[in-house]
């Protein structure tokens, strides 16, 4: 069983069943779908796209005439007990084109402010535009909290592919797993946590 069916399976049991049951609504990525990120984030890791080819978002996501909205994914925040959205293929790639996916961390936080102790964990480049990070999760504030990434771009010392996670109030981005893979195996290894915490 590969890294997602096993993510998938123990999601499945962690779930209520009624977010279980609305997650069986969804459906996954289109071929087409799935090229059009690849060909935006080439080095996109295959754990990513073989999860979107299984459910394509659940970010408020449509589905026909159902809308998916179950919490999925986790992080470390508040001892990995803060859910996540997983953004469908069409979100990801608005994100990747939105105004605010032009500056990088360099140009929103200037000066002092960029220098302050705790903004930027090690092995993030705030040089590099936020665009070029692929955002893949919204947290349960829609975004307002915390948001993922998977930075293609990383300081030195850092690793293509990298998770970032950003988290407001205070700001801060730090690297919570060196891949995607990694990522989903911290989830299942922290049993589902995010998830069972809600029900």
């Amino acid at each position: 069983m590969n890294i997602v069916d096993t993510f998938l399976t123990g999601l499945s049991a962690a779930l209520s069943p009624e977010s279980r049951e609305e997650l069986s609504l969804a459906s996954g990525a289109s071929t087409q779908q799935i090229a059009a990120l690849s060909a935006a984030y080439p080095n996109c890791p295959s754990s990513l796209l073989g999860l979107v080819s299984r459910i394509n978002g659940t970010y408020w996501q449509a589905y026909g005439d159902s809308t998916v909205s179950v919490l999925m994914l986790g992080s470390d925040v508040d001892g990995g007990e803060y859910p996540y959205y997983l953004l469908s293929i069409e979100q990801m790639l608005v994100e990747s084109a939105s105004a605010l996916a032009a500056e990088s961390i360099a140009q929103v936080y200037e000066g002092p402010i960029l220098a302050r102790s705790g903004l930027l964990g090690s092995h993030i480049d705030p040089s590099v535009p936020m665009g070029r990070r692929l955002c893949f999760a919204h947290c349960m504030n829609n975004g307002g909290t915390s948001i993922l990434y998977i930075d293609f771009d990383p300081a030195p010392g850092g690793t293509v592919g990298q998770i970032v996670r950003f988290l407001h109030d205070p700001d801060n981005y730090a690297v919570i797993a060196n891949s995607f893979d990694a990522y989903l195996q911290q989830l299942i290894e922290g049993n589902y946590r995010y998830v069972l915490d809600l029900e």
